[in-house]
């Protein structure tokens, strides 16, 4: 909403004290930019030339303020209202139109829209549509700048509403009990799209929070130019000598709706006029004009300089051509290209645990990755409740073996800010099942961001996982079938120790996201001579156990022993076992290869039957194999129920004996 400037009466008081004039018209100039692009953008969104536009006129000052207060090299996660962000980072405006407008010259090769992107050539990760997740992500930048001794910060933003998620608890929880740097930026305009405050929280100011996470914080007038960057300076150049988080609530109000499809119908009249006289940018006009720094002409210069760029950039992005579909292309995107290089390893070997093999893996990967990071609950002193980490710290430091609040969603998400930093990540998940956690940041961020704007995620989540040892239904699932259907993400799932070791060692060298599921019950039943040196599998290459003609039994984790035991108990059956280690990527030859050797396939997993990954490598054999088939693909798992706590019920849940009978009739077939 825009008032008629004869009717105009200044309502915000500037304190001019620190500024000189050519400060004061720079600050002018980067607020009138963010402004005429957007009632540009408005033009064209009635136009039908832009999709959709999330407006930010009124709180200008504050992306603003904020941006120009941090150094170039210090990250900024901005919101889709903080085009000021952007623009102060002097982006070429061709550019941001380009992204608008789903072209090349944009950020995203068209795959993500507005402000969905990051650059890191501009020091900027922009937001997910779940608003939470940057939140922890700058708590990961900022640990990055205190281990490798950077006196920077990180600023990230979010709006009121999005103070209610789960997220922006679990972020302020980990920057204040780790002491990170991060200026927590909260725009409270007073609406989440058409739900007041009032609805939103019970407290007076969200600044009120901060003593319950034991943390600085300040209001600050979010329309008033002058009071944002000279509070922010400030406290900007205090967190760089002192790091330390803080929360700021900006209070300000967002003169259009939410997107400018939903209007502002909801919001009263006399609340949008009083905010109306408090605009940011025709208040500090008004000021420039009242001091004579600024005069009408050179405030029509600097528009017509302004809307000059805006045309001429515009006319650029719109004489760029579409971008065309290229299968190839979108596929390869996916995952960060890994050139997998072979470890090998000496003939000396010993005879380890599984659990063993897992623990001198990650050892000697944090040996070999200086820039390892580990972090999970009791992982440090403690060494995990597995003791896979036991002894970590005397080696490590409790600064790369990091000891986490309970709190999977934001730790996941710090994770993915180290990877934006440089670093690598670790994440151990207590138990697989506690995954569900912090499922959005894993299937959302970490698995879509390279393929959104060429971004790594270098992260391993380690799954403890499985049945067997009567833990029930919160501590028993094996999961991997919410993982393998994400594109993103690599699942590797080994069963034997030698193999845990060389595939988790590929784990950290691959810049991608893994999934990395551990079973409970191999930790300390399994026992192989593993190599004592460093050495690595590659991911995406099954291994053949054993070698028939009858039968092709397909399995892997646990299930892979199960199957080994009923094949010992009738040695007259004459099978191929394909232990898959990998099941995302997944050796298909492999599978194609042996299917059409035997003619007939059994696949075994733990997971139950329906939606699990053995479903679709049962259609891809009927599809790819279909001629060689001599009868039907049968597929075992556990019952389709939660998995029980009681020995005898959790027996009848998994899907052992089940395998012995069904192995049998097919061969009978």
């Amino acid at each position: 909403m825009k008032i008629k400037e004869t009717s105009f009466q200044p309502d915000i008081e500037f304190d001019r004290t620190d500024f000189n004039d050519g400060q004061l018209l720079a600050f002018y100039r980067e607020l009138l930019k963010p402004r005429l692009i957007e009632e540009k953008m408005l033009v064209l969104l009635r136009q039908g030339k832009i999709s959709k536009w999330f407006s930010g006129i009124g709180q200008e000052a504050i992306s603003i303020g904020v941006t120009l207060s941090l150094q170039k090299d210090e990250y900024i996660l901005p919101m889709h209202r903080n085009l000021g962000v952007f623009t102060a980072r002097e982006i070429p405006l061709y550019r941001l139109f380009s992204q608008w407008q789903g072209k090349a010259s944009g950020f995203t090769k068209g795959r993500d829209r507005s402000f969905h992107f990051g650059t890191q050539e501009y020091k900027i990760v922009g937001m997910i549509s779940h608003l939470g997740p940057q939140l922890g992500v700058a708590d990961g930048i900022a640990l990055a700048h205190r281990l490798q001794k950077e006196q920077k910060i990180t600023a990230v933003f979010t709006g009121e509403g999005g103070t209610s998620e789960g997220d922006f608890h679990e972020a302020l929880n980990i920057a204040s009990v780790w002491q990170l740097p991060v200026m927590f930026c909260v725009e409270n305009n007073g609406y989440g799209l058409s739900t007041p405050t009032s609805q939103q929280y019970n407290c007076e100011n969200i600044a009120d929070r901060a003593v319950g996470y034991g943390m600085e914080s300040h209001i600050i007038d979010g329309n008033n130019i002058l009071e944002v960057y000279g509070k922010v300076s400030r406290l900007a150049e205090s967190m760089r000598k002192d790091p330390r988080p803080v929360l700021l609530e900006f209070k300000t109000f967002r003169m259009r709706g939410h997107e400018e499809a939903s209007g502002t119908k909801y919001v009263p009249n006399d609340l949008m006029q009083q905010w109306a006289i408090k605009d940011p940018v025709d208040n500090f006009r008004e000021f420039l004009l009242a001091e004579k720094m600024l005069s009408e002409n050179l405030d029509n210069q600097y528009k017509a300089e302004i809307k000059q760029e805006i045309d001429e950039d515009l006319k650029k992005a719109n004489a760029e051509a579409g971008i065309d579909f290229n299968e190839t292309e979108e596929l390869n995107d996916v995952y960060q290209e890994f050139h997998y290089e072979e470890f090998t390893h000496s003939e000396e070997t010993e005879e380890l645990r599984f659990i063993d093999a897992v623990s001198q893996g990650l050892r000697q990967s944090m040996q070999r990755h200086e820039n390892l990071v580990l972090m999970g609950q009791d992982i440090a002193e403690y060494g995990g409740v597995f003791k896979i980490t036991e002894n970590f710290v005397e080696e490590f430091g409790t600064e790369r073996v990091r000891n986490t609040p309970i709190c999977e969603s934001g730790i996941v998400e710090t994770a993915m800010g180290l990877s934006i930093k440089g670093m690598k990540a670790m994440v151990e998940m207590q138990f697989a099942d506690f995954v569900s956690s912090g499922f959005n940041p894993v299937v959302n961020y970490l698995a879509k961001v390279h393929y959104r704007w060429n971004q790594q995620a270098d992260v391993v989540i380690r799954m403890p996982c499985g049945a067997g040892v009567g833990a029930g239904p919160f501590h028993s699932q094996t999961n991997e079938a919410w993982f393998t259907k994400t594109p993103g993400l690599k699942v590797i799932y080994p069963a034997f120790p030698y193999d845990a070791k060389g595939l988790l060692n590929t784990a950290f060298n691959d810049p991608n996201p893994v999934l990395f599921f551990e079973h409970k019950a191999l930790y300390r039943s399994i026992r192989q001579q593993v190599p004592k040196d460093y050495y690595t599998l590659p991911f995406g290459k099954a291994a053949l156990l054993r070698e028939g003609r009858d039968v092709t039994v397909i399995s892997f984790g646990a299930a892979v022993h199960w199957a080994l035991e009923t094949l010992d108990a009738h040695p007259n059956i004459d099978a191929d076992l394909l232990d898959l280690r990998s099941l995302q990527p997944l050796d298909t030859e492999a599978i194609f290869s042996s299917v059409k050797k035997t003619g007939k396939v059994i696949i075994l997993q733990e997971d139950s039957v329906f939606g699990g990954i053995g479903s679709d490598i049962a259609a891809m054999i009927a599809q790819e194999c279909f001629e060689a088939l001599d009868a039907s693909v049968i597929r075992v798992g556990s019952l389709e129920t939660p998995i029980p706590f009681s020995k005898a019920l959790e027996e009848g849940y998994l899907p052992k004996k089940r395998f012995e009978e069904k192995i049998l009739e097919l061969l009978k077939y």
